[in-house]
């Protein structure tokens, strides 16, 4: 069976031992009966013992386990005369943990059991959001629908009711904040996920992807900040992606078009990417798309001329007489083009489509591969 002494000297019991050691020698009677054979059979130096535990001159040890160094209040120190004339209190700089002082200041079990809950449900719910943030997102500009609710969308369902959502919780840099209430991590998660724009992404595959989406949405809080230009030039697309659909209302009232009405930002936003990938190297785009909207953007887009277009709304076809060409409808074609985006020539081709929209998918991406590898790409 193994003696006190190898049961309790390790290093793990060094700081506590020390600290029951300093009370010791400021008052013996102040330990436990068991510890005073042990304390009175040390022939070491008490300067020597306590060195450890008051740490260095520059910079004093602030550990403890009976009470935190630098808390004790200097009424509590008592000065007592012992080995070497020197006192308890006066090896560890005037400070010394008693009782009085205890374990006030540090953070009980069930604070730390609270801080690690509360950690856990706000990491929990920023998950959630990413992935059903979308379900609540404001898509409703007329107010028709009310307001939108999901059950793992709420606070409550984490733990976090009204009296809790002003606690500070640690979320370790998640969302950019080390810090944060339930409160601003849920006006946050809103901002980001369940504004005007929603983000559907967690069901990719890819994690590179998948992160790369979550820091650009997350970075910005979804809120792109557009320039007085770059304003300026939304707006114009927007205008004449309306413009047109509303003229061929009038004029070819009740003619099959299948309209972009309502979704005329389609325009405005393959404008964008096409000039950024521009900018980045791109150096042509293939693209397929279903019968809506396709008529304006083969006229905003790829820049098919208008007489071309209001031609076949006439009936007639816009190609010269001695091309053949395949009669099909005029939502059906595809056309290809070039486009310059500042300086930088980009060749655009929009693939015709039948009635079997799907159909064009496997097409597209086997025109591209072609095209890759005639670039070496």
């Amino acid at each position: 069976m193994a003696s006190i002494i190898d049961t309790f000297l390790s290093g793990t019991n060094a700081t506590y031992i020390a600290e029951m050691y300093a009370r010791f020698l400021d008052e013996p009677n102040s330990v436990d009966q068991s510890w005073l054979s042990f304390f009175n059979g040390l022939e070491d130096d008490a300067r020597d013992v306590l060195g450890d535990l008051g740490g260095a001159s520059w910079s004093p040890s602030e550990s403890g386990v009976i009470g935190r160094k630098g808390d004790t209040a200097a009424e509590d120190i008592q000065a007592a005369p012992h080995r070497g004339d020197s006192s308890a209190a006066a090896m560890m700089g005037g400070r010394l943990p008693t009782m009085s002082n205890g374990l006030e200041g540090r953070a009980d079990a069930n604070s730390v059991r609270q801080a690690t809950l509360d950690s856990i449900s706000a990491l929990m719910m920023v998950r959630v959001y990413r992935v059903r943030g979308h379900l609540i997102a404001n898509f409703d500009p007329l107010g028709i629908e009310g307001n939108a609710y999901h059950p793992e969308l709420d606070p409550k369902t984490y733990g976090f009711k009204e009296t809790d959502m002003d606690r500070p919780i640690f979320i370790n840099n998640v969302l950019g904040l080390e810090t944060a209430t339930a409160r601003e991590i849920l006006q946050v998660l809103k901002e980001t996920y369940c504004s005007s724009i929603g983000v559907e992404f967690m069901h990719m595959q890819d994690p590179e992807e998948r992160s790369w989406i979550q820091r650009r949405i997350e970075g910005i809080r979804n809120q792109t900040q557009f320039t007085f230009k770059g304003k300026r030039f939304i707006y114009q697309r927007l205008v004449e992606a309306e413009g047109f659909e509303k003229f061929l209302d009038k004029k070819y009232t009740g003619t099959k078009r299948f309209g972009l009405d309502g979704g005329e930002s389609l325009i405005a936003a393959l404008e964008q990417i096409l000039k950024r990938g521009g900018q980045l190297g791109v150096k042509e785009v293939v693209l397929g798309m279903p019968h809506r909207g396709r008529l304006n953007v083969l006229a905003s887009i790829m820049a098919k001329p208008y007489i071309a277009m209001f031609s076949e709304f006439q009936g007639i076809s816009s190609k010269p007489d001695d091309i053949m060409g395949s009669g099909d409808v005029k939502y059906h074609l595809g056309t290809s083009a070039d486009r310059v985006f500042d300086e930088h020539k980009v060749h655009l081709s929009l693939t015709a489509n039948p009635s079997h929209l799907e159909a064009v998918n496997t097409v597209v991406l086997g025109k591209v591969r072609a095209k890759q590898h005639q670039y070496g790409d």
